[in-house]
């Protein structure tokens, strides 16, 4: 419990991770991660910075520090890509993003020398992956998941695509955003450290929008144009990755390029796949048994072990096996489609009940908010806020949810105002 005498700065940086709707289990693992990323003082300052974004003079003011050093500390940071700095109504302002999808994946999309990136890993595979804490509570508390699926655009026929919207494509995410950036894919990164890694494509892991503007620019990325995104998209398509991106309609920040052995979301979606730790596509495969030469690819590469060989039932030839689609744990990807070989075996169709998504990344911060009790959090973070357009947003969103989210959200705030807002 060395962690203990470092309470001023990294026991308080863990509670500070903690207020946000994604937030970081205390563990010895996390103690040690973080003072990797952070030094003490740092650790301490950063515990200090609100939720939402934040200007240099704002975080000098929490810190007591004059304007020029408090900006100074807060580029350096930036710098190592531990927080992010945007312009927000033409002024530079600053966020803290949360470990993931954040900080502790930015550590590893680039090779760097000023960080022992091997021991990181290591420190990351054992907190993400074997403890089950932080995996747990990321993808599998409340509802509304960080992140969800992207259909295989290759295998969308003529009729299905009346079904899927444009926020639905990565493709439409890649043709809309502002900013597109590339970097290496932090699991597969990760992995190779230890000698796990598969042999999927590396420079794969997209971001987009302002987020993608800042690792550009800080050398964590690389921007890229339209087409050379689209090409990137169509060559992990080509190896079976399958596209995860942030859980919004719109203003998407990143999709991954995933693969079922390295990527976490995956092994979350293969290991706690009852509890819906990510989002699916509205689309299912359905498998013509007829048509089925049992064959087993659509098995070795579904990503999450969803796809399984049963007996056909075919009196005519016993020993005769088809594959078999577990619906509550398919994640609607579209990859058993894509390497099937036989023909009209393996098609998708929409799912019967639509999967809903939120519209942007305020809906989804407050819905995650309100779902996980950390909504009193997220608008008592800074009391500026009350009258902040960021309020407004939140506020906005609150008024506009069903009214049993709505009660949810005034007993959190036990918020007099609120009541009067929502006719209470």
């Amino acid at each position: 419990m060395g962690h203990m005498s470092v309470r001023s700065g990294y026991q308080q940086l863990v509670e500070r991770l903690n207020r946000c709707p994604q937030g970081a289990p205390p563990s010895a693992l996390l103690y040690e991660i973080l003072k990797l990323l952070f030094s003490e003082r740092e650790a301490g300052l950063v515990a200090a910075l609100p939720i939402q974004p934040f200007t240099a003079e704002s975080a000098a003011a929490a810190w007591k520090l004059p304007v020029a050093e408090a900006r100074r500390v807060l580029d350096g940071l930036a710098s190592r890509a531990i927080l992010l700095d945007v312009e927000q109504s033409g002024r530079p302002v600053y966020v803290l993003p949360p470990p993931m999808a954040g900080f502790f994946e930015f550590s590893l999309m680039r090779v760097r020398g000023d960080l022992d990136q091997k021991t990181l890993s290591e420190l990351f595979f054992q907190y993400l992956n074997v403890e089950e804490d932080f995996i747990k509570a990321l993808f599998t508390e409340g509802q509304t998941q960080l992140g969800r699926v992207f259909v295989n655009e290759s295998v969308v026929s003529g009729e299905l695509s009346l079904h899927v919207l444009d926020y639905e494509r990565a493709s439409e995410v890649v043709r809309t955003a502002t900013h597109r950036a590339v970097g290496l894919c932090y699991c597969r990164h990760k992995m190779q450290h230890l000698g796990r890694a598969c042999d999927a494509p590396l420079n794969v892991c997209m971001t987009f929008g302002d987020v993608g503007a800042c690792l550009a620019r800080h050398g964590y990325a690389r921007e890229v144009d339209t087409s050379e995104c689209l090409d990137l998209l169509q060559q992990a398509r080509a190896r079976h990755l399958v596209q995860f991106g942030e859980n919004v309609r719109t203003g998407v920040k990143f999709i991954c390029n995933c693969c079922g052995c390295c990527c976490e979301a995956m092994q979350a979606a293969r290991r706690f796949g009852h509890l819906h730790p990510v989002h699916t596509t509205n689309v299912l495969p359905r498998v013509a048994a007829a048509a089925c030469s049992g064959c087993a690819k659509c098995v070795q590469r579904c990503p999450v072990g969803a796809v399984a060989l049963v007996s056909a039932g075919d009196a005519h030839a016993p020993r005769r096996m088809v594959a078999h689609v577990d619906e509550s744990a398919c994640l609607g990807c579209g990859v058993c489609a894509a390497v099937c070989t036989a023909k009209h075996a393996v098609t998708l169709v929409p799912r019967p009940q639509r999967v809903l998504t939120p519209v942007n990344s305020t809906h989804k911060m407050v819905l995650m908010a309100i779902e996980r009790g950390k909504l009193q959090d997220l608008i008592f973070d800074n009391r500026a806020l009350w009258s902040h357009r960021a309020m407004a947003a939140i506020l906005g969103v609150i008024l506009k949810l069903p009214p049993i989210r709505q009660v949810m959200a005034s007993v959190q705030m036990k918020s007099n105002y609120l009541d009067r807002l929502l006719g209470g």
